[in-house]
């Protein structure tokens, strides 16, 4: 049951994550994105990920974090590329 939960947990976090990674490639611009939320997250299911490794209970669990931590990086490489388009056109106006 415990995996069960920790599951219902991935899911509950990795659902916005689908909709904030369109949401980035539209508008292409990082205004009201933080890099540094990012990396917390990243770190936190990174953290996740280890626990169950170093714990030896490798479950279907597992597939979530890899799940939610590769939409968290898509989500980190768009913004970086949304910021290099904001500074693009900021020069532009200059």
């Amino acid at each position: 049951m415990t995996q069960f939960f920790e599951m219902v947990m991935l899911l509950c976090f990795g659902a916005s994550w689908p909709f904030n990674i369109l949401r980035s490639y539209r508008s292409r611009t990082a205004k009201g994105k933080s890099l540094v939320f990012s990396v917390l997250v990243m770190v936190g299911y990174i953290s996740g990920l280890l626990g169950k490794f170093q714990s030896g209970n490798i479950t279907y669990v597992v597939a979530f974090y890899v799940l939610d931590l590769v939409m968290v990086g898509i989500d980190f490489v768009l913004t970086l590329r949304n910021r290099a388009l904001d500074r693009a056109e900021e020069a532009a106006k200059a």
